[in-house]
């Protein structure tokens, strides 16, 4: 039986008169990387706000890893590590300071911590800048310390929110290419928002999201055939269209 780590059950949001989500329901497996597809203004950063307990939903519900977010939030977003779209690092405090204040919360102890970090550090070639402040990186810096930031209390599910946004060509790559990795080693769950078609293409699953409801939901090589298209972008073009 497969361990479903994110369910999510009819899921509604409106804003005003605007339905932001409607009727949203999929769920991803142990060990399942999927992209969460859409142009822009189709639902993906209010789901994402949903998921990590920033906004209740109006209606349906939210399971990760068993753990039901609207009536047991804290044990839910226990177990999900969030990149989000904007850097949400601290820019007049060191690398290690940013990644300390993560592990409290968490409530990882000092000699975990430690071996942790430098652990994670270690996995993105960051390990000589622990002790700089973040405001010396580089912009491709900045998203690899959040992605070790994310992984540090050892989630199940990890929300990556239009990670690559003002990452040049070479940073989005390696990004893309490392959370590939980090799912296969860890069997984690994977959720990629993004409207740019080529982050979708190597992922297990692609859900298609389009004014608040889910059009699609198929792996990257199917939604190209049914479509009887040549590349995965034609054939999204041809569904969001």
């Amino acid at each position: 039986m497969e361990n479903k780590i994110l369910n999510i059950k009819s899921l509604s949001k409106s804003y005003g008169s605007i339905k932001a989500l409607n009727e949203v329901s999929f769920s991803l497996s142990e060990g399942e990387y999927a992209s969460l597809l859409g142009p822009n203004g189709a639902g993906k950063t209010t789901l994402f706000q949903i998921l990590t307990g920033l906004f209740a939903s109006e209606k349906g519900n939210v399971l990760i890893n068993n753990f039901d977010m609207r009536n047991n939030a804290i044990d839910a977003l226990a177990h999900i590590g969030v990149v989000f779209q904007q850097i949400t690092l601290d820019m007049d405090l060191t690398v290690m300071e940013n990644l300390k204040f993560h592990s409290n919360l968490h409530g990882i102890n000092d000699k975990e911590f430690r071996k942790r970090v430098k652990a994670e550090l270690e996995q993105v070639n960051l390990s000589d800048r622990i002790n700089d402040k973040v405001r010396s990186l580089s912009g491709g810096q900045k998203r690899r310390i959040e992605l070790a930031r994310s992984l540090l209390h050892k989630p199940k599910l990890l929300l990556l929110d239009e990670p690559t946004v003002g990452l040049d060509p070479q940073s989005r790559r390696a990004l893309l290419d490392y959370v590939i990795k980090l799912k296969e080693e860890r069997k984690m769950a994977v959720l990629w928002a993004t409207h740019l078609v080529d982050e979708a293409e190597k992922s297990d699953t692609v859900i298609v999201l389009n004014k608040g409801k889910i059009i699609k939901k198929d792996t990257p090589q199917n939604i190209t055939k049914e479509y009887n298209k040549d590349t995965l972008h034609d054939a999204f073009v041809s569904l969001t269209s």
